[in-house]
């Protein structure tokens, strides 16, 4: 009944998603200082936790029952309530996508896209946040901001309908996470020692090397079957990643006079989030040109908000939010219906129309997930205080709230 390399394709790429989560969790780590690992890597990991029961419940429903073409969902914007606790779906039920895997399957590989965009987020307001807050908040912002956008995007949504395209979540991931994260910063506020140095840049290197590996699985997975576009979409991503990773290096080593790993594994990010929505899209010529665009403009961004002196501590906004918007535009200008025939021409093939759409749809959800990032912390801080104490900040989040310590004493 089902395509069994398809299936077991997909059950590996789905096992690649998830592992990106806990590589962000050792990539954001090696970052924090010492006093902070814990608080950020158990951010990663209950997302991994907590996101999994409520997609069960109810997000996969939210984002992939109803349509609005068939008026069964919410105007367009939210799913209906039909497959909440996965109701009627079985092991032999087939994904009406493409009837190659089972539903169980693409159940699966969407969860681990809800369960890492919030932990993405969590990198900009490092030791700053209390858990508690941090725990409603990553409750909230599910169902306010990535289930409406995943419905409207993949779901059937009004922005499906309309004909916005995203391969694999430069919209509805990195954006949304992105812009959130700058609504973050600017919510919370400035850290009390903002100079704080990455305790570890050879766990920053793991992470990264993860992240990489898992973004197979992220890129070529979102094919959702084995073909020549799972292949084009896997070549793109590594091609992408890897110029940006030099421009960044080359950009940085110029200003600087000296290359650095950590520019290195932030460029190869900043060119896996641009090449995200394209992948599947766009041909092979144009992933150099997308990766350079992608390690000079989130570049450039970093820089920016440095200057704005916006506290972005793990740079969130500058390497996934700006990488999203990029990589979205870049999508309206290079994709080609002669390398994916259920995509669209862009711009340099003569379609001005596809390219207006993908520049509307990045700006409202880079302006959605701000504003309402900003009211979900807003309203979260009149239940209990988002930030913790000056005094629990200089102690370090891992013993003052957590009680536990990433190394012994000795190591201190």
């Amino acid at each position: 009944m089902f395509d069994s390399g398809s299936t077991g394709f997909m059950l590996v790429c789905t096992s690649l998603v998830m592992l990106m989560t806990p590589a962000l969790a050792f990539f954001y780590g090696g970052l924090a200082t010492k006093r902070n690992i814990l608080g950020i890597m158990i951010q990663s990991f209950v997302s991994l936790g907590w996101s999994t029961v409520l997609w069960f419940i109810v997000g996969y429903s939210f984002c992939f029952s109803g349509s609005l073409a068939d008026g069964t969902d919410f105007a367009g914007i939210l799913g209906n309530f039909n497959k909440c606790f996965l109701n009627g779906i079985t092991p032999s039920s087939a994904f009406a996508g493409n009837g190659k895997i089972p539903e169980y399957v693409f159940v699966a590989f969407q969860m681990m896209f809800a369960i890492i965009t919030p932990s993405l987020i969590t990198g900009a307001f490092v030791n700053r946040i209390s858990f508690k807050a941090y725990f409603i908040f990553l409750t909230v912002w599910q169902f306010l901001v990535y289930y409406p956008f995943c419905h409207m995007v993949w779901g059937g949504g009004i922005l499906a309908e309309w004909g916005v395209l995203d391969f694999a979540g430069g919209i509805v991931v990195h954006a949304t996470a992105g812009f959130a994260a700058l609504a973050s910063v600017l919510f919370v506020g400035a850290r009390v020692d903002k100079n704080s140095t990455p305790n570890s840049v050879p766990l920053v290197a793991i992470g990264s090397g993860l992240l990489w590996f898992g973004w197979y699985g992220f890129n070529a997975g979102s094919e959702l079957q084995v073909d020549g576009i799972t292949a084009n979409a896997f070549l793109n991503t590594d091609v992408a990643a890897s110029f940006a990773l030099v421009a960044w290096l080359l950009i940085e080593w110029i200003r600087d006079k000296k290359p650095k790993l950590i520019g290195v594994l932030t460029g190869s990010i900043a060119g896996l989030a641009t090449i995200t929505p394209c992948a599947g899209f766009v041909p092979l010529w144009s992933a150099p040109i997308i990766g350079l665009c992608a390690g000079a403009g989130c570049y450039l961004a970093v820089q920016w908000k440095n200057k704005k002196q916006w506290d972005d501590a793990l740079d969130v906004w500058g390497v996934h939010g700006i990488g999203g918007v990029i990589g979205t535009i870049l999508l309206g200008v290079f994709a080609s219906k002669a390398i994916n025939p259920t995509g669209a021409d862009g711009l340099i093939f003569g379609n001005f129309s596809f390219f207006w759409k993908e520049l509307v749809a990045i700006t409202l959800a880079s302006v959605y997930g701000f504003v309402f990032t900003y009211a979900i912390l807003w309203l979260i801080n009149k239940i209990t205080p988002v930030r913790v104490s000056e005094q629990t900040e200089i102690d370090g989040i891992d013993f003052a709230i957590h009680g536990e310590r990433a190394y012994d004493e000795g190591c201190l």
